[in-house]
Order: structure tokens, then C-alpha cells, then sequence
């Protein structure tokens, strides 16, 4: 019996290093492709660069009027802004092309990828890696950094580890929406609407302080699909704030639990949406 899980856990593992292999040979592929034409790659990317700061403006012209927003400042709205931003901009980098599976079973090109050789979510996730999108990361990465600096914040050793834990889980937690919603669509080829309500939708959601929202919609972005892991909870741990739910303050430490249950999930959506797809046939 414990040869066979050894045997099981081996083969998991060789599976895994192959799926990051293939995809590292996409990427970086794709990556060789863009910057062929570096003035383009460098004028994208700060076009990403900038129509993502638009979100922070309008932040900004909104606390010319405001002292606060639901009791929070500019810095502590900065702060859950930049974190959010951060997250999904790894994200989106790493398998945001994955929601592009709906297009792909609609025209027949997903059958291709299912005849060759290597992991199919590789292939989809790493198809048309766009670099441009540092942009938007980039961005939230400054944001978070000017944020930082200007919060009242007692800076202990297990606060500044929790800036970089909140961020990568964020970005698992978002990834694993990303992965579910494309393995929806193998059922629903025009679902791409759906997942980016979850995703970039989210995204704006957690731009803002918890307090302004309705409790209802608080308790479905924790318990429903936890969002609140991303960001919210783990930020008003560290800004000493309460939350609106009255949740102890050691679940503000859960998110690298939730991720992994998040991920778990996904990967069983994905092989079950793979394991039901039919061919378009000709």
C-alpha cells in the first residue's frame, strides 16, 4: 500500500514538473516573439501601465473630497488597492489566458492542443503569454509600496511577512478562479463574462474598504468564493481593524489554506471538464 502511494505521489510530482516545463517553453516562447519588436512591447506596456493607474486616480480625486471612506484613509485604501492589484496582475500574467478556452472549443483549435504531447492547461495557460501585462503589475506593485510607507502600522517581523504572504496567496486565489472558470466553459463556451465578474470584478470589490458594502455581499465574498482571503482579511489584521463579520482574528491567517482548498478545487473542475469534453468534430 505504501509503495502504491509513493508510486501515486511520484507520478503527481513527474506531472507537475512536466506541466511547469511545457509552460516555461510557451512562455518563454512568447516572450522571445514580443520583445522582437521592443518600441511595441515597451508602448503596450506602459498602456497597461496607465490605463490601470486610472483605477488609483479616480481614488485619488475621490479623497480630494473625502477624508476618509468607511473609516478608512487614503494610505489604508492604498494599501488594500495595491495588495489586490498586485495579486491579480500575477494572476492574470501567470493563466489569464486560460479564459480563452471558450473560444477555443467553439472553433475547434482546443482539439489540436488535446493531440499533442504535453499537459493541455500548459498549453492554454502559456498561449499568448502577454508580458505587457507587468504593466498592471507593476503598477499595483508601486502602489503597495507608496502605501506601506505611509500607514500606521507597528512593523514587526510578522506583519512585513504577512505584506508578501497576502499577495502570493491572493494571486493562488485568484489563479484557481481563473482555472474554474475555464474549465466551466468546456459546459458553457461563452461563460468568459462569468469568470471575469469573479476575477476583475473582484479585483474592484477589494479595492475598497469592507465597511462600505452591504453585510450580505461581505459574507458571500468570504464564505461563497473567498475572495476576502485575497486581501481584506489579512489587511485589516494587519491595520488592526476589525471585520465587519466578526470573525476571530486568526482567520486572517487562512489564506494559505484557502488557497490551497481553492486550487484543489479548480484542478478537479479542470479534470473533470477535460475528462467530459467532446470533440467539435468536423
Amino acid at each position: 500500500m505504501a509503495r502504491r502511494h509513493d508510486g501515486a505521489a511520484g507520478g503527481l510530482l513527474r506531472a507537475l514538473g512536466e506541466g511547469v516545463r511545457v509552460y516555461g517553453l510557451i512562455a518563454w516562447m512568447w516572450v522571445r516573439s514580443t520583445l522582437a519588436y521592443r518600441t511595441s512591447f515597451a508602448l503596450m506596456t506602459l498602456g497597461n501601465f496607465a490605463s490601470s493607474a486610472l483605477d488609483f486616480v479616480a481614488l485619488l480625486l475621490m479623497f480630494s473630497r473625502v477624508h476618509a471612506l468607511g473609516g478608512f484613509a487614503l494610505p489604508e485604501v492604498a494599501f488594500l488597492y495595491g495588495t489586490c492589484s498586485l495579486s491579480l496582475g500575477l494572476a492574470d500574467l501567470a493563466v489569464g489566458n486560460a479564459e480563452r478556452l471558450g473560444a477555443r472549443i467553439r472553433d475547434g483549435t482546443l482539439d489540436t492542443l488535446l493531440l499533442r504531447p504535453a499537459p493541455v492547461y500548459a498549453q492554454i495557460a502559456a498561449d499568448r503569454f502577454a508580458l505587457r501585462r507587468l504593466g498592471r503589475t507593476s503598477q499595483g506593485l508601486l502602489v503597495l509600496l507608496w502605501s506601506t510607507g505611509r500607514i500606521e502600522v507597528d512593523w514587526t517581523p510578522g506583519r512585513i511577512l504577512m505584506v508578501p504572504l497576502m499577495v502570493v496567496c491572493g494571486a493562488v486565489i485568484f489563479g484557481a478562479v481563473f482555472t474554474a472558470g475555464a474549465a466551466f466553459q468546456f459546459w458553457a463556451q461563452d461563460a468568459a463574462e462569468l469568470q471575469n465578474s469573479l476575477t476583475y470584478g473582484g479585483n474592484a470589490l477589494l479595492q475598497y474598504p469592507p465597511t462600505v458594502f452591504a453585510r450580505d455581499l461581505v459574507r458571500g465574498v468570504t464564505f461563497i468564493v473567498p475572495l476576502a482571503f485575497v486581501n481584506w482579511l489579512p489587511a485589516l489584521w494587519l491595520l488592526g481593524r476589525p471585520y465587519p463579520l466578526g470573525l476571530p482574528p486568526w482567520t486572517a491567517f487562512l489564506g494559505p489554506a484557502v488557497a490551497a482548498l481553492m486550487v484543489a478545487g479548480a484542478a478537479l473542475a479542470w479534470r473533470h471538464g477535460v475528462r467530459a469534453y467532446r470533440s467539435t468534430g468536423s
